[in-house]
């Protein structure tokens, strides 16, 4: 009789023990399914170092270019004597 009991007390908390594992687990399915779409949302709003020295290379010649373009007006004034 006291094995009988016994067993029954082992199976209840075994059973609860495997009830609590079980929601644990999903719960971590579940962050980590969370965790992957903000990783993927951050992803979509910063840009990459590459972006980032694509375009300051693209205003830095733009700069140049409008740079020349000054150095000639001003010259021009010169010799004009403006």
């Amino acid at each position: 009789m006291e094995s009988m009991v016994w067993n029954l007390v082992l199976s209840f908390a075994i059973s609860i023990l495997g009830w609590v594992l079980r929601e644990k687990s999903a719960e971590l399915n579940r962050v980590t399914i969370l965790l992957n779409r903000t990783r993927e949302e951050i992803a979509k709003e910063y840009v990459t170092k590459v972006e980032v020295h694509a375009d300051i290379n693209r205003v830095m010649n733009r700069l140049e270019v409008l740079d020349a373009k000054l150095d000639r007006l001003i010259e021009s004034n010169r010799v004009r004597g403006i």
